[in-house]
């Protein structure tokens, strides 16, 4: 019963590492990356699609992505998915290859970016802590009826405590490491 609690609460921490691994990949480095356009979808044959099985991604130089569609009649749906984007990019078209040239960023957008970093990782540690709750107060509850001690309590919250400070520590090696990266010139 103890053990697939922490199991349980050690599956959803991954998890949460996770999420945020990925929340982290969308905030732009200023270095093109085909990650940069991966939860962007597109409007194929009137199904949302990603754009990622509609095009093919690449990197041309340090500062320029080039998305290929699969099909020619595609070009304008994905011009058209990548302007409405959250990225702020201004795509440009010849023939079948749209480019997408990634601005410089900016000493101030840089520290924008650092600060939005902090906010997700804060995200997700709040995350983990509200694991951490749940798991502990589902102990406490099998002590409250008797279905542990509380010796066995307060060792299985000291071994939640141990997962949770291992996924923290997680999420501030991978924050620091973004950080570093965005105020990289």
């Amino acid at each position: 019963m103890i053990n697939e609690i922490k199991d349980d609460a050690q599956t959803r921490m991954d998890k949460s590492i996770e999420s945020f691994r990925i929340s982290l990949q969308k905030i732009r480095t200023g270095r093109a990356h085909p990650s940069l356009l991966s939860h962007l979808s597109v409007s194929y044959y009137g199904v949302d699609t990603l754009l990622t099985q509609a095009a093919t991604i690449s990197v041309q130089d340090s500062r320029t992505l080039v998305v290929q569609p699969f099909e020619a009649s595609m070009v304008q749906a994905v011009e058209k998915a990548l302007m409405e984007s959250d990225l702020g990019i201004t795509p440009n078209t010849a023939g079948n290859v749209i480019r997408l040239p990634l601005p410089a960023l900016t000493e101030e957008r840089r520290k924008d970016m650092t600060k939005i970093v902090r906010s997700e990782a804060e995200a997700a540690k709040v995350a983990l802590r509200n694991i951490r709750r749940d798991s502990n107060s589902t102990l406490k509850e099998l002590e409250s009826e008797k279905e542990i001690s509380e010796d066995e309590l307060h060792k299985a919250e000291d071994d939640v405590q141990k997962i949770t400070d291992i996924h923290v520590k997680k999420i501030d090696d991978m924050s620091a490491v973004k950080e570093k990266e965005l105020m990289e010139i």
